[in-house]
């Protein structure tokens, strides 16, 4: 029985056992996938002997990307650039591999749900300058999109990631946020603003060109209000589910080597979950 996990500090909210429970059910494989809480004085340890942990695999959460990262003996191309892994797996003769699927289920998700969306690539607006914001900053440009813009209130962490990625993407200020809508193609919000017990993604939308693309990597609520307002002004919209369905695809079929596809069954089971929590 192939036995794979959750890993981070904390993981009891997490709804990776949920989605990976799913996929082992419908498509008859055998296999585990449960949460294992790894504190984080302990986390060091835990990676580097990943392969007595009982384990397969595992995802890594907040605050272990970047530990994990350094026990692996190889990267795929996205960790390597993104500097954070978030899927492990020990292969035959023990060594732990590491990937980044955190891009690839954003690009995923806008493939699904706004086909056609990276037809003709141009300028993007990014949102924050956290881990997600890294992840994604680098999906975009892996698709052709520059300049990428960079926003943060804190305008040294946008001069920090944009330096990490070259010329191609650029820090800019908050408050020059209706300038730059105004050339976009698309616009990402990684900030936790707008979630539920935060505090409002205040924005205004008007100059954003209405083919422009919406995507808000928040998904709770489903429906943010950056989100809402874009919809009601006829921009496509993308919410932030699909990316945490989409970057789990990569794992379970490394793990137990089917490759899964993401469905609306999937989609409304994890939607009325949220519900039920919200």
């Amino acid at each position: 029985m192939r036995k794979v996990a959750i890993t981070g500090w904390p993981v009891s909210h997490s709804r990776s056992p949920m989605i990976h429970g799913y996929w082992l059910k419908s498509l008859g494989v055998e296999g585990v996938y449960d949460r294992q809480a790894v504190a984080p004085e302990d986390a060091d340890l835990f990676y580097r002997d990943f392969a007595s942990s009982g384990l397969v695999g595992c995802n890594v959460t907040v605050p272990h990307k970047e530990t994990a990262l350094r026990a692996c003996e190889t990267l795929d191309d996205a960790a390597r650039a993104i500097g954070a892994v978030n899927t492990l797996w020990l292969d035959g003769a023990g060594r732990l591999h590491g990937a980044n699927t955190d891009a690839a289920g954003f690009l995923g998700s806008l493939d699904q749900s706004a086909p056609g969306w990276d037809e003709k690539p141009g300028a993007a607006v990014v949102l924050g300058a956290g881990g997600a914001a890294r992840a994604i900053v680098w999906g975009l440009l892996q698709r052709g999109f520059k300049p990428v813009h960079i926003v943060n209130r804190t305008f040294e962490k946008a001069e920090k990631l944009a330096s990490y990625f070259g010329s191609d993407s650029i820090a800019q200020k908050w408050e020059d946020l209706g300038d730059l809508l105004g050339k976009a193609d698309i616009l990402v919000n990684t900030t936790s603003l707008g979630m539920e017990g935060q505090p409002a993604l205040d924005i205004d939308l008007s100059p954003l060109p209405d083919t422009a693309v919406v995507m808000d990597a928040v998904y709770v609520p489903l429906e943010t209000g950056l989100l809402k307002q874009a919809r009601a002004r006829g921009n496509r919209t993308v919410d932030g589910l699909g990316m945490l369905l989409h970057q789990a695809v990569p794992g379970f079929e490394k793990w137990f080597g089917v490759r899964p596809d993401v469905t609306p069954e999937l989609r409304a089971l994890v939607v009325a979950d949220l519900e039920k929590k919200s």
